[in-house]
């Protein structure tokens, strides 16, 4: 299986973006989650994101916390997730990030999870509650682990803030877009493109954006400017209406367009 890191060389060498969607675990069933990633990944999805449901989801938007909420009625545990993630495994080598809470974790336990999900495929782990230095413990031991710790950089982090978090990163580095929670958004913040550059130039881990990206246009626009390009809320949603091949087919448009964005672009346009 290709590292997290070796597909996203392997798209720079290409002189592409790498694609990240996220889907949640469980949603819109158990019984589904397998195909929408193996539709995703046949879609151009480079690396996928699945997410863990927990029943307090902070960093996430209505549309997440919905598929979160519905994924949990359905029975949806990290045992579950688990097992989706190794039955996705037999028919696909797609690198794989497991995005969760640390609280679910903590109650399976750190070291049985880690073990666990090196187990079952997966090859790095995303945790929105735990921020470089909260805890080192916790920090260490994934650090140590064969999974790759996927770290978050704000908008508003200082940039030698930046610099210590992407020192004690791995795989790539995920650049929120914009302040709050997950959510598509109809425009790009005007200054997206100073601030992935800059912090480009400043780090040796690529550099993937998501919150907001909801449009082919705007997937080409931050294929321009930065290694890869996430997606989250608007994938849910097209997953919601049209189920596995609906998401397929819209994660098709942005691979699309972003295949398609011109390099070397020297105006940015935040619009639709």
């Amino acid at each position: 299986m290709p590292t997290i890191t070796e597909k996203f060389a392997e798209r720079r060498a290409e002189g592409r973006a790498t694609l990240v969607p996220y889907v949640t675990s469980g949603f819109p069933s158990r019984s589904a989650t397998v195909d929408v990633l193996a539709g995703l990944a046949e879609a151009g999805g480079d690396v996928l994101e699945l997410g863990i449901p927990f029943s307090d989801p902070l960093a996430d938007g209505p549309t997440i916390q919905d598929s979160t909420f519905r994924a949990l009625e359905e029975g949806m545990t990290v045992e579950g997730t688990l097992d989706v993630l190794s039955e996705f495994r037999r028919g696909s080598d797609a690198p794989i990030v497991l995005f969760s809470y640390m609280n679910p974790l903590l109650r399976y336990g750190l070291d049985a999870f880690l073990r666990d999900a090196t187990e079952a495929g997966a090859q790095g782990l995303l945790l929105t509650d735990v921020p470089t230095g909260s805890d080192p413990q916790i920090e260490e031991a994934i650090l140590a682990s064969p999974l790759d710790l996927i770290r978050l950089i704000a908008p508003t982090t200082r940039p030698d803030r930046a610099s210590t978090i992407a020192e004690q990163g791995q795989g790539f580095l995920y650049y929120i877009a914009r302040t709050g929670v997950t959510g598509a958004s109809e425009a790009l913040a005007e200054d997206l493109e100073q601030d992935v550059r800059a912090l480009r130039e400043s780090v040796a881990l690529p550099v993937a954006v998501g919150f907001g990206i909801s449009t082919p246009r705007q997937a080409a626009v931050v294929a321009d400017m930065a290694d890869g390009v996430i997606v989250g809320s608007a994938l849910i949603q097209a997953l919601d209406q049209g189920g596995a091949e609906g998401a397929a087919a819209f994660l098709a448009t942005l691979r699309s367009a972003m295949d398609g964005a011109p390099n070397g672009r020297d105006t940015f346009d935040s619009g639709h």
